[in-house]
């Protein structure tokens, strides 16, 4: 359990539809933030420091920003937003979770709340993806 999985879960039963809440979106958006606030860590040299959330150093505001700036864009060019998956990417960049174990935890509790919205919602009669939101025809026609 981690805190993203909060806001996760609010979009995925409150606005099953929104392409923000698609399997696709919320597995792909957790995965770049995961990705995105390890590779905050690794370029600050941060994998073996503890966290102290009462003390900030540079070190870590830096690995936070360029962890976050990652998610964002990664986000964007990949078309897969996710909002929650900016608050995973702060949990990795902060060392709250960061061990690989802890890493592969985060995306087993995502791909786990995807399953089971994806059962409640279609046993409740809620239009639930598969995968993806399929784009409006005009959307498509853009990309």
């Amino acid at each position: 359990m981690f805190p993203s999985l909060g806001p996760t879960a609010y979009l995925l039963f409150a606005t099953p539809t929104h392409p923000a809440a698609s399997p696709r979106n919320t597995v792909a958006g957790h995965l770049i933030g995961l990705l995105a606030g390890a590779a905050g860590l690794a370029a600050f040299d941060l994998w073996d420091t503890a966290p102290h959330l009462d003390h900030l150093t540079w070190a870590r505001a830096g690995a936070v920003a360029l962890a976050l700036t990652c998610t964002c864009g990664g986000m964007a060019w990949s078309g897969l937003p996710h909002p929650p998956a900016g608050a995973t990417t702060l949990i990795v960049a902060l060392g709250l979770l960061r061990t690989p174990l802890q890493l592969v935890e985060i995306m087993v509790g995502v791909v786990v709340l995807v399953v089971v919205a994806g059962t409640v919602n279609r046993l409740t009669g809620v239009p639930y993806p598969l995968w993806s939101v399929e784009a409006p025809a005009r959307e498509r026609s853009l990309r």
